[in-house]
């Protein structure tokens, strides 16, 4: 049974096709002006990928920013819910997962099956993860892909940034750019305040072992480490952090679409 979770989030969506329990084929694109259009190209993409058509699919869950207006869905789902969902199928044992988005960071906490037992999420000014760092990359001319590696690479010191919002710690970067700092420090500065903004999430909802790192903020090593360093835990993170959403949702879609089916059997 082909099954297909859809992420429509505020940077990137993704969409995944699964046959029973196994990932057939996968798509990561940037997330356009019109999130309805997106999700047409990201589902005929990852279709195409698979060599399948529509009629193939059994059931569609959506989730992310953009779940409520894609026009195909069956069903729509919460991401954080899809994010357990999603690092419980790649790591069993995950029980605390930090979900690093775009425009927000979420802690959550699930039991053995991926169910959320609880979460906090910050989306205040300077908490979206992967804005922010595009921000930052664009203000110092970096690759975007190349911050967190750099930001290990300390050549004085680690050069903190004090401000919670993004207006204010662009200017903090920018005095730092003209007094002649480092890159790699302001880098490290910027990995570093990240790090205890999700941290402080993370001791909100209470850590517990094992602990899975999800979102394309999972692709940054800098910030990474830094969290790992802070809790004094590993992170488990699978090879493509930013597709977990839409595998969870591929999984609902395979749990509703067997669920409709033992239903039209009984009736």
């Amino acid at each position: 049974m082909f099954t297909c979770g859809i992420d429509i989030g505020s940077l990137s969506s993704k969409a995944a096709i699964m046959d029973d329990g196994k990932i057939v084929s996968w798509i990561l694109d940037r997330t356009g002006p019109d999130s309805i259009e997106t999700s047409n190209k990201v589902m005929e993409a990852t279709l195409s990928k698979a060599n399948l058509k529509m009629s193939d699919i059994a059931y569609i869950v959506s989730t992310g920013y953009g779940r409520v207006v894609v026009p195909f869905a069956n069903k729509s789902i919460t991401e954080i819910s899809c994010h357990a969902k999603g690092a419980n199928y790649f790591f069993p044992r995950t029980r605390t997962i930090l979900d690093m988005g775009g425009q927000d960071c979420k802690a959550i906490r699930c039991d053995e099956t991926g169910k959320v037992k609880a979460f906090i999420m910050n989306d205040k000014c300077a908490a979206g993860a992967g804005r922010y760092m595009e921000v930052v990359a664009d203000l110092i001319n970096e690759p975007l892909e190349e911050i967190g590696s750099k930001s290990l690479k300390i050549i004085e010191k680690v050069q903190p940034i004090t401000s919670n919002c993004a207006v204010f710690a662009k200017s903090e970067i920018m005095t730092l750019l003209r007094s002649g700092v480092y890159k790699n420090d302001i880098m490290a500065g910027v990995c570093d305040a990240l790090a205890i903004r999700v941290v402080e999430l993370l001791q909100k909802v209470e850590v517990e072992k094992e602990l899975s790192i999800t979102g394309g903020i999972g692709k940054n090593i800098g910030v990474v480490q830094r969290v790992e360093e802070k809790i004094g835990m590993k992170a488990e993170i699978c090879f493509e952090p930013q597709i977990v959403g839409a595998i969870g949702a591929a999984i609902f879609a395979r749990e509703r679409a067997e669920k409709e089916l033992a239903k039209g059997k009984k009736a």
